[in-house]
């Protein structure tokens, strides 16, 4: 069983100064499509493989994540998880049954992803969101998207929408966890928590809504995070 890093002391005092370095540096608060780049390749390449040096690095899985693998395994069919990062969640994806590919942008994760899980039969890969292999296109039965929208300032965030889109083939599913907020807020990012009416904008290319599940998440300092979980159904 592995441990909740975040009772780990010495890890979270790790993450915090890591935080403090990144927070400083171009392209930590949002920017041109170049300077976000950067900055993301930059948390990969200073952090050592040290994943506390990685602020979104859980080391596991995302729970929401679990409990809709345990209602919908793959069978075989083929899935992609979206800006993978270190890979827990292709891992999941995986080893409930999906023929999971996994990408990133930044080589430094995938290399990282594929050192972590050796032997894997995770397909990691180096590739951009908004820049996709044109044979993904409507190539993959479900799209896992958690946490890389709400990482983009307005800037990219419409085009990243569209090319999440693009990958679920036609009847396929799209499911999206993400940090929710009001519409009309627009809160201190990053990150930009996505808004109810971001969400609702699949249907305006081509999705119908399926299941919506919204949960909070604890953080320390007591912080209280809304989430929600959404599944869409391609038409």
């Amino acid at each position: 069983m592995v441990s909740d890093i975040h009772e780990d002391e010495a890890f979270m005092k790790r993450r915090s100064a890591a935080s403090e370095r990144l927070n400083g540096q171009s392209g930590s608060r949002g920017g041109n499509r170049e300077a976000r780049h950067a900055w993301f390749e930059e948390v990969y390449r200073s952090a050592g493989e040290d994943p506390a040096a990685v602020p979104w690095a859980d080391l596991a899985p995302k729970t929401a994540l679990l409990d809709w693998l345990n209602e919908h395994p793959g069978h075989g069919r083929r899935a992609i998880d979206v800006a993978c990062g270190l890979g827990d969640n292709a891992e999941a994806l995986a080893a409930a049954g999906w023929q999971t590919t996994a990408f990133d942008f930044a080589k430094d994760a995938i290399v990282w992803a594929r050192k972590r899980f050796a032997g894997s039969h995770v397909d990691y890969r180096v590739a951009d969101l908004l820049d996709l292999p044109t044979e993904w296109a409507g190539a993959f039965d479900l799209v896992h998207e958690c946490y890389t929208l709400q990482a983009l300032n307005v800037a990219m965030r419409e085009a990243a929408f569209a090319s999440v889109a693009r990958l679920v083939k036609p009847g396929g599913m799209l499911l999206v966890i993400t940090r929710v907020q009001p519409d009309g807020a627009w809160g201190d990012g990053p990150p930009w928590p996505l808004l109810p009416a971001e969400l609702a904008g699949f249907g305006d290319l081509g999705f119908l809504e399926e299941d919506v599940c919204e949960y909070d998440v604890a953080r320390p300092g007591g912080r209280i995070i809304p989430h929600v979980r959404v599944q869409f159904r391609k038409k």
